[in-house]
């Protein structure tokens, strides 16, 4: 089959999912797509209901997390796309529409940027006092294992593919090997339900809802169990946009303040800058890696700010394994935006 008849296969498919849903004689309009195979469409009926479908192809993606995950949300108390309709096994699922405001176009409209992260934060202790309970289990752990396989898209789509250094794969290895060594600082902190892709994008602003169901939240499929750490610094240090650092301040005292689960204030900061430093990397080899195979440059304009939160967290002690590879390995004249396709066959 052509990739154009596949494309015309999915279609049809999806379309008689949603009709068979009780949606027929609803209009199909797509939605901006994200880094990944999942494809997302609003329906809008005559009789005024909207819903959204998510297309996630099953040979690419699992919808099954996304439901699991949304289940253990919504149980939670938290404002998560109700699940309408489902088919597992094709990977199309209809969902509730929570609407357009997210955080992004919140703050672009003049919101409140610290009322808008207090929030977000209040949802992170919120989340984190709950501890494991219902989770344990349901969700996979953040393994070491699972953290190197992520960082070293670094130096494999960014470093190799994307700025054309010959990084050999000694120095690969040696790469993993720091990062073996800085890991332990990571675990600082209480084990929480980690989103992963805790940033503004995949937030909702609600007006019709109070308190912490006031956020709604998108794109929590790939959660997992690991340190709380993780989703504070990926709110915090975004690599789509600057926060302002008053904002970031009273975000950390407000967290840490409702955490008295956290007794060493700096060693959980520490915790955070490996995590950052680790989810940065990663991010680099990610949009690294959309440009090359799939054309979606859009990503490369973050790189100079990627750089300048990578650097800021290698200054913590804890990372001089890591730092002192960079410092060998990638010159500052390697520091920058790959060009689009990147340098590599």
């Amino acid at each position: 089959m052509s990739d154009m008849n596949a494309v015309d296969a999915r279609e049809v498919k999806r379309r008689a999912f949603w009709q068979q849903a009780g949606w027929d004689g609803a209009r199909e309009a797509p939605l901006a797509a994200d880094a990944s195979f999942r494809r997302y469409f609003r329906l809008k009926h005559a009789d005024g209901r909207a819903a959204i479908v998510m297309d996630a192809p099953p040979e690419k993606e699992n919808v099954r997390p996304f439901v699991s995950v949304g289940e253990i949300l919504s149980g939670f108390g938290y404002s998560v796309p109700r699940l309408l309709a489902a088919d597992e096994s094709d990977g199309f699922l209809l969902l509730e529409d929570l609407g357009d405001m997210t955080y992004t176009r919140a703050l672009a409209a003049g919101e409140d940027e610290g009322v808008l992260y207090d929030l977000a934060t209040d949802l992170l202790t919120d989340l984190a006092k709950r501890g494991l309970d219902g989770v344990a289990g349901k969700v996979p752990a953040y393994s070491d294992e699972k953290l190197l396989q992520e960082v070293v898209l670094f130096v494999d789509w960014y470093l190799r593919r994307g700025v054309g250094l010959p990084i050999d794969d000694a120095s690969r290895e040696a790469f993993l090997d720091a990062w073996r060594a800085c890991l332990p600082a990571a675990r600082h902190g209480p084990e929480v339900l980690v989103l992963r892709d805790y940033h503004i994008d995949n937030m909702m602003v609600l007006r019709d809802r109070t308190g912490i169901a006031a956020c709604g939240l998108l794109d929590f499929q790939d959660a997992v169990i690991g340190p709380a750490s993780y989703d504070f610094i990926s709110l915090l240090q975004d690599a789509r946009r600057d926060i302002a650092p008053a904002v970031i301040r009273t975000a950390t005292e407000r967290y840490l303040a409702a955490m008295p689960e956290i007794v060493d204030r700096e060693a959980f900061l520490s915790s955070c800058r490996v995590l950052g430093a680790q989810r940065h990397l990663k991010v680099f080899g990610i949009f690294a890696r959309q440009t090359a195979l799939y054309g979606n440059h859009g990503y490369l304009e973050h790189t100079p700010r990627l750089w300048r939160l990578t650097l800021e967290n290698l200054s913590d002690e804890a990372l001089a394994p890591v730092r002192e590879w960079i410092e060998k390995h990638v010159p500052e004249s390697h520091r920058v935006t790959p060009p689009p396709g990147g340098c590599a066959a």
